[in-house]
């Protein structure tokens, strides 16, 4: 079966996050964590980022409390993608609960980079699924292999989500706002990192899209109209899919 740009997208992406689940898996064991408590993280907290968070905190002695702080500082972004999605894709009902489970940098990236409603709903839940599915098998497997089989990271795991993120931004690197929101958000991260806790500069770099937005040629942008394109011919359920 042939797969379209959406599928192949979102199945790329699943792909290489989901390998880096076999580090995560690995590192719980290490930090004292057994079997299910390591698919308990994965299953129902599910982003790498606070995961990562709680077991590098636990295996360094740390207390929990300082891990679950810590762990929620960084999802805090997770709910700032929801509520742009919950706009932009018109989730209701139990589909909006199952949506923000799935909310996560990638479901959101992959969205966000469709064209149309259609198309975005579907990259969401073709990535947020399969990063799902891929996270956890990955993480069981790195938990049952324990260390025997080295640094994940000398594999080049811990490069693959990253470089997976990327493709998906660079596309959109076109127009100036978005390459100046680019530069902001890597200079206020830089600045911020060595001086603030885990999970404050991702909150910090995402400043840079306020200071662009109020620059006053980005407003003279966003004021200009913009001629209303017709939909396509012959996309009826399109149009209908769309207007839902």
């Amino acid at each position: 079966m042939r797969l379209d740009a959406v599928a192949r997208q979102s199945l790329s992406v699943g792909v290489a996050t989901g390998a880096y689940g076999l580090s995560f898996g690995a590192l719980s064991v290490a930090a004292g964590l057994d079997l299910w408590q390591t698919q308990a993280l994965s299953a129902l907290l599910f982003t790498g980022g606070s995961q990562f968070a709680v077991v590098g905190i636990l295996g360094a002695g740390g207390l929990g409390s300082t891990a679950v702080a810590t762990s929620s500082l960084l999802g805090i972004r997770n709910g700032l993608y929801g509520l742009e999605l919950s706009r932009e894709l018109g989730f209701h009902g139990w589909r909006r609960v199952a949506a923000a489970h799935l909310t996560i940098d990638e479901s959101t990236a992959v969205a966000m980079a469709q064209s149309g409603r259609g198309d975005a709903r579907r990259g969401f839940w073709l990535t947020g699924v399969a990063v799902f599915v891929f996270w956890n098998l990955m993480t069981l497997a790195g938990a049952l292999v324990g260390n025997t089989l080295g640094d994940p990271r000398t594999w080049g795991l811990d490069a693959a989500a990253a470089g997976a993120f990327c493709a998906l931004l660079w596309p959109r690197l076109r127009r100036r706002e978005a390459q100046a929101t680019a530069v902001i958000a890597v200079v206020l991260t830089l600045v911020a990192m060595p001086h603030t806790p885990a999970g404050v500069p991702v909150l910090v770099a995402a400043l840079a899209a306020a200071v662009v937005a109020g620059w006053p040629g980005a407003r003279r942008t966003a004021a200009a109209p913009s001629s209303p394109e017709p939909p396509p011919a012959g996309n009826a359920a399109t149009a209908e899919e769309d207007a839902r």
